[in-house]
């Protein structure tokens, strides 16, 4: 199996994240706008494609603030996710356009159900993938850098 390369979106807006809202037989989970990165095309370009499909919306990729490996055979989900070999890089990304009421978009991920904005002071209370990017993400949005390879984590 080869390893498949993943551009993610961290956008924040009034203290809020912007995720996908999908659904399992455990529940509701959420996670970061992006996706598989496409031949002959850059990391930035694949996360402002990714963007437009699943939300709709027009993004501006801004730094690279993350690295992280998932290696389905090392987590929870390796009954379903045993050969997957995923690199996440996660940008830090703003809206160029914002619709008032968001919508998916016009490709929206499979078992996609909607775009929500999640609060910063609740980001621990949701099923939000990968779970070890909750606190990351609350320290990035008070200007606390960390270390950018998080290795694999889920």
């Amino acid at each position: 199996m080869q390893i498949r390369n993943s551009a993610k979106a961290i956008i924040l807006k009034n203290e809020k994240l912007l995720v996908i809202q999908k659904k399992d037989d455990e529940g509701y989970y959420y996670i970061l706008p992006g996706g598989g990165q496409e031949h002959g095309e850059t990391l930035t370009e694949a996360v402002i494609r990714e963007c437009m499909e699943e939300t709709g919306e027009e993004v501006e990729a801004g730094e690279l603030l993350f690295i992280r490996e998932y290696i389905g055979k090392n987590h929870e989900h390796k009954a379903f996710d045993s050969r997957v070999h995923q690199i996440e890089y996660m940008f830090s990304c703003k809206l160029i356009t914002e619709h008032p009421l968001l919508k998916q978009g016009s490709i929206p991920d499979e078992g996609q159900l909607g775009v929500e904005w999640l609060p910063l002071s609740t980001l621990f209370s949701y099923r939000l993938y990968p779970q070890s990017i909750r606190k990351k993400v609350i320290d990035y949005s008070k200007g606390i850098k960390s270390a950018v390879y998080l290795g694999d984590i889920n």
